[in-house]
């Protein structure tokens, strides 16, 4: 087992995270952007905080990062504070933040100057997989850096697997987000559609799921869709966020994804009307306000 690793970023994914490694036998030593956070996770698993990542990094033989975009990946890791400034030959950075490809390349480039192999490992599941740790970790990278890290993923993670090279994690993780919104508004214009036809949503829910409509949205959204509840789970904001990165990959690369385009539309009305911080699920909201 690898004694020593390092958790870059607190949030609601990153600290039960962490707390999986710590409770898997892993010292694990934190930093987070608000140093409080990172000093009650340290004495909620008698871990060990640091001021900066650098400090955190030093002597840690796997960095695991979860933090907020792409620009906020390069505040961790790059400069005299950054996990680069400190990590030792040999080390493994892992970022599990979803970002773009391209950042991922860059940073890659990076780190294999100072002899560090980097893993883009975005991950699907929210807030409930992190804490459950039944998170779904999609990585690119190389093959021995991967297999190195496997226990300690494990320890977070009910699935995970090397797609390909640096960049390959994030580019199945923008497979995953186009999957879900066109899911998710699917979904949506169902509930809104058999509620304004006189049928009991949530009776027909409990029917179609046992059938080839099902879904994990269905499973696990369909009935705090119908009750208008969202104040939970993953965020419009977050989820605007990776959907730009999609659409400006797809540019990238000459895709077309119009259904993809039309529900990051509707995701920016649902934060016109203070949804920001509401649930991807929220979607049905923009459709029964509109009657």
């Amino acid at each position: 087992m690898t004694a020593s690793v390092a958790f870059i970023g607190l949030g609601v994914m990153g600290y039960p995270m962490a707390g999986h490694l710590a409770n898997g036998g892993y010292t694990v030593t934190v930093y987070n952007r608000t140093t409080e956070k990172a000093k009650r996770w340290a004495e909620q698993y008698s871990g060990r905080w640091a001021a900066t990542p650098a400090e955190a990094a030093q002597n840690a033989d796997i960095v695991f990062a979860c933090v907020g975009n792409d620009d906020d990946l390069r505040a961790v890791t790059l400069g005299e504070h950054g996990a680069f400034a400190t990590m030792k030959p040999g080390s493994i950075f892992v970022d599990h933040t979803t970002t773009s490809a391209t950042v991922a390349k860059e940073l890659a480039a990076v780190a294999a100057k100072i002899n560090v192999a980097f893993l883009d490992a975005p991950v699907s599941g929210g807030q409930a997989g992190a804490e459950n740790g039944a998170l779904t970790v999609m990585l690119g990278g190389e093959q021995a850096a991967y297999e190195a890290i496997g226990p300690a993923l494990n320890c977070f993670a009910k699935m995970h697997r090397l797609l390909g090279p640096v960049g390959a994690g994030q580019t199945a993780k923008m497979v995953n987000q186009i999957c879900i919104a066109g899911v998710v508004q699917g979904l949506a214009e169902a509930l809104h559609f058999a509620t304004h036809n006189g049928l009991d949503a949530n009776a027909v829910v409990d029917v179609i799921s046992k059938g080839a409509a099902q879904s994990w949205q269905m499973e696990n959204r369909a009935h705090t869709m119908v009750e208008g509840q969202f104040d939970f789970g993953f965020a419009v904001d977050w989820m605007r966020k990776d959907l730009g990165i999609v659409l400006d990959q797809a540019k990238a690369s000459g895709c077309h994804l119009p259904l993809t385009a039309l529900v990051d539309q509707f995701y920016s009305q649902v934060q016109s009307m203070g949804g920001g911080r509401w649930d991807t699920s929220s979607l049905i909201a923009l459709l029964n306000r509109q009657n």
